[in-house]
């Protein structure tokens, strides 16, 4: 495996699994199946609805609590809710998170990010971070935050390189996060002649180049699956390196072309909604 190291000195691996859209029997199936693989890496969120069933496919694995890297996110519902954590951590199973995210600026975003802050200094998570947190909203927080993050987690992939926002997130060493980061399954960028010819050369899949681009440019990336053989192959991605004429020829691909585009409406239902948390 390879590891970033974030602002606070911390190490993540630069691939994990991601859980999102992921039925809790799927989740729990993904994560025992990615983790009994060699992930140490794993993502999951308030609103997937599948934290528990995360932390049973981690139980089940056998892997250590000290070998993994665990992280989740808060929803908006749960920014004023003081036992938000804490509910967390008991969905999951754990006593501590790795990573720890407010997952949309939505609702009172800055109680959130105190949460966080406060969950850091109490040992309740090593690192934390912003989802979807880009433009306006970084901007402002970073005028209001205590402790900076160590992750913002944004939509990324070759069409969209998130220039601009890389600016900002070098000032503070902050890490980018990838979602998205094969296009959402656009067969477009996928069957970009640039990455079929270096899947030929290397041996590998357009994807696996792709995902490969994403850990060279210092993302951490987390795509998820439920199909078993697919969560192997993203994972086979560490034994080849692309040279620097081949990240230019890459980067040429950036179109500043995104595939979700949020709205404040969105941000005024994601403020107003509940997930319902799994039962035991």
């Amino acid at each position: 495996m390879e590891y970033l190291v974030l602002n606070n000195g911390v190490k993540c691996p630069v691939i994990g699994l991601g859980t999102y859209m992921l039925s809790p029997a799927d989740a729990e199936n993904s994560v025992r199946e990615a983790m009994k693989m060699g992930y140490s890496l794993v993502d999951t969120a308030n609103a997937y609805v599948n934290e528990r069933a995360v932390g049973r496919g981690i139980r089940e694995s056998g892997i250590s609590r000290d070998e993994l890297f665990l992280s989740t996110k808060l929803w908006p519902s749960e920014y004023e809710n003081s036992n938000a954590v804490d509910e967390t951590l008991e969905r999951l199973g754990v006593d501590y998170v790795d990573l720890l995210y407010i997952h949309q600026p939505a609702g009172n975003w800055m109680a959130g990010y105190r949460q966080l802050e406060r969950a850091l200094r109490e040992g309740k998570a090593r690192t934390i971070g912003i989802s979807n947190f880009e433009g306006k909203y970084i901007e402002e927080l970073q005028t209001k935050w205590e402790i900076p993050p160590q992750f913002i987690q944004v939509e990324a992939h070759p069409y969209y390189t998130q220039q601009e926002l890389r600016k900002l997130l070098d000032r503070y060493g902050i890490r980018l996060m990838s979602w998205y980061p094969l296009g959402h399954g656009d067969k477009t960028l996928i069957s970009e002649p640039v990455f079929a010819a270096l899947g030929k050369k290397y041996g590998k899949t357009p994807a696996q180049v792709i995902l490969r681009w994403h850990t060279q440019m210092g993302f951490t990336v987390i795509p998820g699956s439920r199909n078993v053989d697919h969560i192997r192959d993203n994972l086979n991605i560490l034994d080849f390196t692309l040279t620097d004429s081949e990240m230019a020829e890459i980067a040429k691909l950036d179109r500043g072309a995104r595939y979700y585009h949020r709205t404040d409406d969105q941000l005024a239902q994601f403020a107003a909604w509940r997930p319902s948390f799994e039962k035991e």
